[in-house]
Order: structure tokens, then C-alpha cells, then sequence
């Protein structure tokens, strides 16, 4: 903290700003005070202040308004409001327009203190936000992979080295370390670039439609089936199709796909004509298919076809020298994206993240960054932003479910209203599928795994949890037998 720092706080009751004066004031802190808000604004702009508090009822305007001229002004501003009377459309609002934090005065006697070390703590950390300049662009990065860790140059040499050949390629990696990335790479450096890239998660689609959707189906093939349809096989031909979660492959499909790689042919669903196809196959997996070859759970002979050239991807928690790279090409990503301003990391905020185990690898990082950026109340991210470690709440599932500092507690309505505001400030979100998953995997993780008291908290059966865990790959993400 700096040697010298200054409060302005805003009341009209001047006997409450002879209290927090007493309460604030020290040798390195000074406190300034005013009752009027065109007087605080007059100051707040001449002062430059480290910390602003102001009461939400206030003449001419209000502290609302002051709080809007002030970040204006300041994109960073540091504002704390404070209410004898706030109500939960109040809180809200004071918090979407930024405000540090929102206190009731009948808790300022047991966290005044401690809410304002916190944000003049922050207003340092703030001032530690790093101007890190990226390798390359977003639009140099696009479909590509960013790492400039020695275990990741390993990756871009296997990749040049594959990439002039047709054959087969096995990636493997833990969930979210960017498979699919890699595969695109391939393709892109490959002499099939000009020609399509299709994509399968072997995982996601029903057994008795991934048939279809590998091999196509003729008219009358099987129920639904109105029409002939060409499968990603023929749609492929001269290009790349990469299979994701092969290890998930059914048995009998397996079958098929040795066929495809060891003659280039095969039939569609329903079809007695032999079709013939030039596909380079990659394919990914998150399992030890070596173990599931040896329990029978995967064709020993398929395994070898695609086995031909490894690439071993590594965790993030092994490439900690990419972790401030990766966060700050998905800073540049989503700004992008979302039309917002430059954004930028404070050391704190990448000493904790590359601190930080990452269980969802890439994945997990990518996904963090968009929510500190749809939460940030300010351009810079801080700890705070950052939702990291199994022991608490995601950021997200915290505010709704918990109190704030001042011990006010949301309402079941506030909360669905805090909900609506994020899908309001990031499209993509599908809210209750999300909210789904989350409470969902959350459930899991409190509850250490336990299914039972995982579905009791959730209110659902343990079949209806199982399901959910399977449709939302949890299952594989928590290694859940």
C-alpha cells in the first residue's frame, strides 16, 4: 500500500462523517468529506482520490449518479456506496454500474474498516496491471495453437513433421488441453488444406446415429430416414476428418472405421453400393487406450491403424510459462469478440493463475477469462476476477448463492435478475443448460463425488443425476466410474 492514500467520503449527515473520519483516518490516510454531490464530484475530479464512499440519497443527485460520473471519468474508479435503506434493485444496479461493494449502515461498525483496506488494496494491485505484449495477434493465433513453453514447441515440431504426410495421427491429452487445436494445425500445414476439415465428437452422438453420420444413409434406411444423405466420409473426401473421443467409439462402428482406413471404402446405412473415399483420419482420446485395448473395450488392430504417429499433449499445469500467454490471447479473443475496450492482468492475477492446478486445462482457463471479463468492475483483472480452486464456489454460483460483505443476503428474485444479466451480457450463454451443468458439477464437488448426497442437494433422483453427469461428460471430467 502507498505511503500516502486518500478517502473522500460523501453524506449529508455530518455527524456520520465525523464518525468515519475517526474510524478511517490515519498518519498515511486522509480523509476528505462533503455532504453535497455536485461538491464531491468538484473534488473527486481536483483530489483524484484513492477511494470514494459515497450514500446513495444525496443533493443534487444521487450517489448512483456520482458513482456513473466518477467511473466516467475513471474507468477504474474505486467507489463504495452505502445506504441506510438500499434495496435489492439498489444493490444490483450500484454493482452492474461497478461499484466496489454496497454496505448497509447498520453493518458499518463491523466491516467499514475491512472493506475499505480491501478496495485500497486492490486500487494497488490495479497499478501493478501489466502492458504484456502478446507473440502474435488474435488473427494471427485463429484456428491455431499459442504455447511458448518447451513441451509445446515438442507439439509445433510433431506438427510439421506429420503434417507433409498422410499418415494416421493419434492425439492425446487430458480434457480441454486443446486436441482439437492441434488437429486443425495439422490440417492447415497439410497439402490437403484447401479441402474440408470436418470434426466428430465420437462421444456426443448415439450409437445408432454416429453410423450415419460416418458412413451417410439411403433412403428408408431406418425410421426418419425421408432421404438419401452423404456421411462426413464422402462429405470429407481429400480432406481431414478428426474423430474426437475415439476411445468412446462403439465396438461395432470401430469395425467399420478399420475398413474405411485399411481398403478407403465403405457402404452407406441401408446402401449394398461400395464407396470410395481419400480421408486423412486423426484422431484424440483422454483415455489410456492401451488400457482399454486390454480390457476389450477397444480393437487392438484399430488401435495400431491410428496409432501410426503420436501426439502427446501436455496439461497446463506442466506448461505454467503459457498460462499468462493463453490468458491474455483469450483477453484479446473475447474483447474482440464482445466489442469491449483493451483489458489487461495484474501481476496478482497472473501469480494466481499460474499457481493454480487448472483441472480443465485450456478449457477451464478460456472459460475463466470470459466470466472475469463479463464481472470485472474495472479494465483490469484481479484475484478477485478469478474463480480458481475446487474449494469454492464458482464466481458465478457465489454471488447468487452467498452474501455480500455487509451481510446482505440476495433474495430468490434478485438472483434469477443477477442470472438474466449475465446471458444479457454474453449472448453465447445458454442460461439453463449452463446453470445446469454447474450446479451440477458443483453439487459433485462439494459433495466430494458422493452421488447420493449429490442428487439430495440437488433435489433429484440418483438416476436423473447419473444421466446429467453423462450428458454433460462430467463423468469423464471427474474420472467417475
Amino acid at each position: 500500500m502507498d505511503k500516502s492514500q486518500s478517502i473522500l467520503v460523501v453524506d449529508p449527515e455530518t455527524d456520520f462523517l465525523d464518525w468515519v473520519r475517526k474510524q478511517l483516518e490515519t498518519p498515511t490516510i486522509r480523509v476528505l468529506t462533503t455532504t453535497a454531490a455536485d461538491e464531491a464530484y468538484r473534488l473527486y475530479c481536483q483530489e483524484a482520490p484513492d477511494l470514494l464512499i459515497t450514500e446513495t440519497h444525496l443533493q443534487p443527485f444521487s450517489g448512483l449518479e456520482l458513482l456513473v460520473k466518477a467511473r466516467q471519468r475513471d474507468p477504474n474508479a474505486m467507489v463504495i456506496l452505502t445506504s441506510a435503506f438500499g434495496t435489492t434493485q439498489t444493490v444490483i444496479e450500484s454493482m452492474k454500474l461497478g461499484a466496489f461493494d454496497f454496505l448497509r449502515k447498520e453493518g458499518l461498525p463491523f466491516n467499514l474498516k475491512h472493506v475499505v483496506d480491501a478496495a485500497l488494496t486492490e486500487q494497488e494491485q490495479m497499478r501493478s496491471a501489466v502492458t504484456f505484449k502478446p507473440q502474435l495477434t488474435v488473427e494471427q493465433y485463429q484456428d491455431s495453437i499459442v504455447g511458448r513453453s518447451p513441451a509445446m514447441q515438442q507439439v509445433f515440431k510433431m506438427v510439421g513433421r506429420v503434417s507433409h504426410s498422410d499418415a494416421p495421427v493419434m492425439i492425446t491429452g487430458e480434457s480441454g488441453s486443446g486436441k482439437e487445436l492441434v488437429a486443425r494445425a495439422i490440417h492447415a500445414y497439410s497439402q490437403r488444406s484447401s479441402k474440408d476439415f470436418i470434426a466428430i465428437n465420437c462421444a456426443a452422438i448415439p450409437e445408432q446415429l454416429l453410423e450415419s453420420e460416418l458412413f451417410g444413409h439411403e433412403k428408408g434406411a431406418f425410421t426418419g430416414a425421408v432421404a438419401q444423405r452423404a456421411g462426413r466420409f464422402e462429405q470429407c473426401n481429400g480432406g481431414t476428418l478428426f474423430l474426437d473421443e475415439i476411445g468412446d467409439m462403439p465396438m461395432p462402428i470401430q469395425s467399420k472405421i478399420l475398413r474405411v482406413l485399411q481398403e478407403g471404402e465403405f457402404s452407406r446405412v441401408g446402401g449394398n453400393e461400395t464407396l470410395r473415399t481419400d480421408v486423412r483420419i486423426v484422431a484424440a482420446t483422454n483415455k489410456n487406450l492401451e488400457g482399454e485395448v486390454a480390457r476389450k473395450c477397444f480393437r487392438e488392430d484399430l488401435f495400431y491403424r491410428l496409432n501410426v504417429v503420436r501426439v502427446q499433449l501436455p496439461p497446463l499445469r506442466a506448461r505454467v510459462e503459457d498460462i499468462r500467454l493463453l490468458a491474455e490471447y483469450f483477453l484479446q479473443k473475447t474483447a474482440a469478440k464482445k466489442h469491449l475496450p483493451r483489458m489487461r492482468l495484474s501481476e496478482e492475477a497472473v501469480r494466481a493463475m499460474e499457481a493454480y492446478a487448472w483441472p480443465g486445462n485450456v478449457r477451464e482457463l478460456e472459460n475463466t477469462i470470459q466470466r472475469a471479463t463479463v464481472l470485472a468492475t474495472s479494465d483490469v483483472i484481479l484475484p478477485k476476477d478469478l474463480p480458481l480452486g475446487s474449494d469454492s464456489l464458482p464466481l458465478d454460483a457465489e454471488l447468487v448463492a452467498g452474501a455480500g460483505s455487509d451481510g446482505l443476503a440476495l433474495t430468490k428474485e434478485s438472483a434469477i435478475e443477477y442470472l438474466l444479466q449475465i446471458a444479457q451480457a454474453d449472448p453465447e450463454v445458454q442460461l439453463l443448460p449452463w446453470l445446469e451443468r454447474e450446479f451440477t458439477l458443483h453439487a459433485m464437488k462439494v459433495t466430494k463425488g458422493n452421488q447420493v448426497r449429490a442428487a439430495k442437494l440437488l433435489g433429484i433422483t440418483r438416476a436423473t443425476l447419473r444421466k446429467r453427469l453423462e450428458i454433460f461428460g462430467i463423468t469423464r471430467e471427474m474420472n467417475i466410474p
